[in-house]
């Protein structure tokens, strides 16, 4: 697919003539991190389901973040394409963690395109979290009118400062698992090998870090606007953004609907939980 300059890989599941769900994974994420079982039972609920590799991931394009910076908003631009690319005039649009703010820019921005509204794993579009990273990191106190900062074990991951490769990945997806559910290395590993093996340029990823910080007016539009129906599904385990982010979405979005799920954390790396999110999928 195309998206300006840029080519965007993308993979279709499921009958052409069934409605879409378009399937947003989150920052420096691959499409082929969105679980098969996902897939599969949205399937079988009735959709097909398009999965895609953001711009700097997998095989899409890499892109000169020094002479071309871009934005959230940017790579929200790029999901657009991907319907477009489609012929899809609107898709029920699902999104986790940087994926749920580009699914909720699409539902301020382009409201016709968007069906439904599923955010996971996710904080309200616009919130910016550094000044809370910044102070747990430091271990002053957090702010009571903050959204609440990482837990401690994720921020000493992030302090470890462990070299880049699929050993640190797999030990990244273990925090962000969480200790309640088990956590399925085999199947996490041979994702991220996948994930290396398809990859243009591995390290371009990271620029996806680099546009969440660059300034985008468009993320400061309102969440009240939302009218697509909306799922807001969330872990009582998540490590990157606690429950309350989960819920400051939902009270943000108008009707929205709030799925905590217990014992997941940021992602779905747990036997049989890829079909638990798949069924509070929004359709």
């Amino acid at each position: 697919m195309a998206s300006g300059p840029l080519r965007i890989w993308t993979e279709r599941a499921g009958d052409p003539g069934l409605p879409a769900v378009l399937m947003i994974m989150g920052s420096a994420a691959q499409g082929v991190s969105c679980p098969d079982a996902l897939v599969g039972r949205l399937v079988e609920r009735g959709v097909q389901v398009i999965r895609f590799d953001h711009r700097d991931t997998g095989r899409s394009s890499v892109v000169d973040f020094d002479a071309h910076p871009y934005t959230i908003g940017d790579m929200a631009r790029d999901c657009l394409a991907v319907l477009d690319g489609y012929g899809l005039e609107s898709a029920h649009v699902a999104g986790a963690s940087l994926g749920g703010m580009l699914a909720q820019w699409l539902a301020v921005h382009a409201p016709g395109r968007v069906r439904s509204l599923t955010v996971m794993s996710s904080s309200p579009m616009g919130h910016d979290p550094r000044p809370v990273w910044e102070r747990a990191l430091a271990g002053e106190p957090a702010d009571p009118d903050d959204l609440p900062p990482p837990s401690p074990r994720f921020l000493a991951h992030l302090a470890a400062g462990l070299p880049p490769g699929v050993e640190s990945d797999v030990a990244l997806l273990r925090v962000f698992n969480g200790s309640v559910r088990p956590f399925d290395e085999p199947a996490a590993r041979a994702m991220l090998e996948l994930a290396l093996s398809r990859a243009t340029d591995s390290a371009a990823a990271a620029n996806h870090h680099r546009a969440v910080w660059l300034e985008d007016p468009s993320l400061l539009a309102p969440l009240s606007s939302i009218t697509a129906p909306t799922s807001i599904v969330h872990g009582d385990q998540d490590p990157v953004y606690p429950l309350g982010h989960g819920e400051a979405l939902a009270d943000a979005i108008p009707g929205a609907e709030l799925h905590v799920v217990p014992g997941m954390g940021h992602v779905m790396t747990s036997p049989g939980l890829p079909e638990e999110v798949a069924d509070l999928i929004r359709l």
